[in-house]
């Protein structure tokens, strides 16, 4: 993950206010959609090593999805949690916004700011 990649769902308010945040400060990134092109186990690994909160920062705990699974996850194994995510990405916060060596989840425009002098090229999952 050496370019911009932005993990989006397209109908997401905070995804879209990412989204224009970037575009309007001329921020290049490889746009993925976080349930077509679901992060694979190594990304999420990934991921997790760039947060400062774990599994706390990144999962969605106020949503459906995840309290239908009707698990603590602290019980769980990290592998196994990771597991679940790659299984059901709604578990997910969006967006998602990594060069590799910084994470910024959700909309958060200080935390976009870090990645302005990143160049990369513009590419659309689709």
């Amino acid at each position: 993950m050496e370019n911009l990649t932005f993990f989006t769902y397209p109908s997401c308010t905070s995804c879209r206010k990412a989204k224009k945040w970037l575009n309007a400060n001329s921020i290049d990134f490889d746009e993925r959609h976080l349930f077509r092109d679901t992060p694979t186990h190594e990304e999420l690994v990934q991921l997790l090593s760039l947060t400062t909160e774990g599994l706390d920062e990144i999962l969605a705990t106020r949503s459906q999805t995840f309290k239908k699974l009707g698990k603590d996850v602290n019980d769980l194994p990290l592998s196994q949690v990771i597991d679940l995510i790659v299984q059901e990405p709604k578990l997910l916060r969006r967006p998602l916004l990594t060069d590799g060596k910084k994470l910024v989840v959700g909309y958060n425009p200080d935390g976009l700011k870090s990645f302005s002098g990143k160049k990369t090229s513009f590419k659309k999952s689709s």
